[in-house]
């Protein structure tokens, strides 16, 4: 169990995580994350998926993250020009030690896209997200991060930002 110190900079770690990615604030998001991070959206919601045996929305390691984020901000990323609109609601963050000294932290999220490029849709994105996150230099930093959607196993509309 963690203490209600540690718990309180869990919580405020994923809601900076979710108001950075919001805002668009790349930089600072990608500064979330450990060198060996692994950013993961199956495309299922079985639990027992394994990303090497099934089918991925996206697949990136810290690499590949770096890739993305260069390509939303070159402004030829045509599918988020002008970038999209975001607000995430966060709830239910169950937080709890790893074996490894990592913790393992679980909410819930829904997401509003409002997708201004071409139709002005807006779009409900809804799911569970697991962060896996260790201490490095005294901070809080993402490792892992595991977004399941809802509706993971069913046609997406596009999906050229960050969840």
């Amino acid at each position: 169990m963690l203490s209600d110190t540690e718990y309180r900079a869990v919580v405020e770690f994923v809601y900076r995580e979710a108001r950075l990615a919001d805002e668009a604030r790349y930089a600072e998001w990608l500064a979330l994350w450990t060198d060996d991070g692994v950013y993961w959206m199956p495309a299922t919601t079985d639990p027992g998926a394994d990303p090497d045996k099934h089918i991925s929305h996206i697949y990136d390691n810290r690499g590949r993250l770096e890739t993305r984020i260069k390509l939303l901000q070159t402004g030829y990323r045509y599918s988020q020009e002008p970038a999209s609109l975001m607000r995430r609601l966060v709830s239910n963050i169950e937080a709890a030690p790893a074996d490894n000294g990592e913790l393992v932290v679980e909410s819930n999220f829904a997401l509003a896209e409002l997708a201004i490029q071409a139709k002005r849709e807006m779009h409900w994105w809804v799911g569970r997200t697991t962060h896996r996150l260790r201490r490095v230099g005294g901070e809080l930093k993402m490792c892992r991060k595991k977004v399941v959607l809802v509706n993971a196993a069913e046609p997406l509309p596009n999906l050229a930002f960050l969840i």
